[in-house]
């Protein structure tokens, strides 16, 4: 992509029409920036991405046969339907596979008296049904997770991650695990807190707990709140991340994960947030570039300051790297002088380079000389810096399976015969229900 001065770029970009979104079986980029919701309805015989080239979001679409959504006719006697059914890209590992949480909430619809047979929606469940899927956007490979602790009803466990390795470097992985970790009420001795972790290894196919997990939290804050953004592989480890404060680590693959804490860079830590937390995540992101944990963050005032940071090999702390004011980078534009940039994503691939959200555009900037490296311009609503979920796309994720416990023992040569329908997990509809 040619690169201009910001100015210039933002002049094309108003005259020219959005970039279209390429087909998977065109040239492919070599990463996304994958839609937060999954389109549910496709009649096809798999999930399906439509890629875009970033800053533009590319849409995965699932089958609702094989996420095990299926309009439900009202039980004549509770009156019950299914009211709401959505999909929902969680995170990404490092190497292309896509963890999805599917969530049916229930509702009751009795019929109008005198309505001729319409039904009014009068309640919905607050105890939603959630069903995970790991998926591998380019093949269209979908694996159903069983429920965790034997029961749908999880929506609480939102802060969830996956993690691949690989006998390999920089090859397929070998296997997978999601994992989520919450305070241990069963280790908590009068001060001394614990976590336990839940997690799910493809090896055994099954959810296991591990229970009196150390805290490596200081003493004087003992509490994080990991729900403000998306769970980030990095380095063998998960990181679940409170931007308001830091971020904590750990192995899921480990019998006996270690946690690790590493504080945001300095003058960065506030004080707990409750109403303000979700404001902190658009303007705010830990994710992976160019190998390295790296944080980012953009001032709320003018001249809306952006800055760059990188974690230290040591782990113990942070260098920063770019601070830029993006006010002077377009001092004219009163389109984009009148919103506040938010943070979109970090470029996985490029340490120089930060995508954001300014109105309705979303801006790709180089941070070292302010050029402008895309744009997108579009009608409709505002985009969400919520909804966009870095994904890298390696060229081997079309012909790689998702490595699962009935074929670990498997032939590799019978596993390389085979084609890629036969690679299709179909989801067992009676898991679903």
């Amino acid at each position: 992509m040619q690169r201009l001065p910001l100015r210039r770029a933002l002049s094309a970009a108003a005259s020219a029409p959005v970039r279209r979104a390429l087909s998977t079986a065109s040239r492919r980029p070599p990463w996304a920036m994958v839609e937060k919701y999954v389109a549910v309805g496709s009649p096809e015989r798999r999930v399906s991405l439509r890629l875009a080239e970033p800053p533009c979001g590319s849409r995965l679409i699932a089958p609702a046969h094989l996420v095990g959504y299926a309009p439900r006719v009202p039980d004549p006697d509770t009156d019950e339907l299914n009211a709401f059914f959505a999909g929902f890209v969680k995170a990404a590992s490092g190497d292309g596979l896509l963890l999805l949480t599917f969530m049916e909430v229930t509702g009751t619809a009795p019929l109008v008296p005198g309505g001729g047979g319409w039904r009014a929606l009068t309640g919905i469940s607050i105890d939603p049904d959630m069903t995970r899927f790991v998926c591998n956007p380019i093949s269209g490979e979908l694996f159903g997770l069983p429920d965790i602790d034997g029961t749908k009803k999880t929506a609480w466990f939102s802060d969830i991650g996956i993690l691949t390795q690989s006998e390999r470097p920089h090859g397929p992985p070998d296997r997978y695990a999601v994992a989520l970790f919450r305070e241990d009420s069963e280790g908590y001795r009068g001060g001394d807190e614990r976590f336990a972790m839940r997690r799910f290894l493809s090896q055994t196919g099954k959810w296991d707990k591990l229970v009196g997990l150390p805290s490596s939290l200081p003493l004087h804050r003992r509490r994080m709140n990991t729900s403000t953004q998306e769970v980030v592989a990095f380095a063998g480890r998960l990181w679940w991340v409170d931007l308001s404060w830091g971020a904590l680590s750990a192995d899921p693959f480990s019998d006996r994960p270690e946690l690790r804490f590493v504080e945001l860079p300095r003058g960065s830590v506030t004080q707990p947030m409750e109403k303000e937390r979700r404001e902190l995540r658009r303007f705010r992101r830990v994710g992976v570039s160019e190998g390295r944990l790296r944080y980012a963050e953009v001032s709320q005032e003018e001249p809306f300051v952006l800055s760059s940071f990188s974690l230290d090999d040591d782990g113990g702390g942070w260098t920063l790297e770019h601070r830029v004011a993006l006010r002077r980078l377009w001092p004219h534009d009163q389109n984009l002088c009148k919103n506040t940039p938010q943070i979109a994503a970090i470029d996985p691939l490029n340490a120089g380079c930060m995508h954001l959200v300014v109105g309705r555009q979303v801006v790709s900037i180089d941070m070292d000389n302010g050029d402008l490296l895309g744009c997108t311009l579009g009608g409709g609503s505002d985009p969400s810096v919520d909804t966009l979920t870095p994904c890298l796309l390696p060229p081997w994720l079309a012909s790689c399976r998702i490595p699962r416990a009935e074929t670990l023992s498997r032939n590799k040569a019978d596993a390389k015969s085979k084609s890629l329908s036969d690679m299709l997990v179909r989801v067992d509809r009676k898991k679903m229900t």
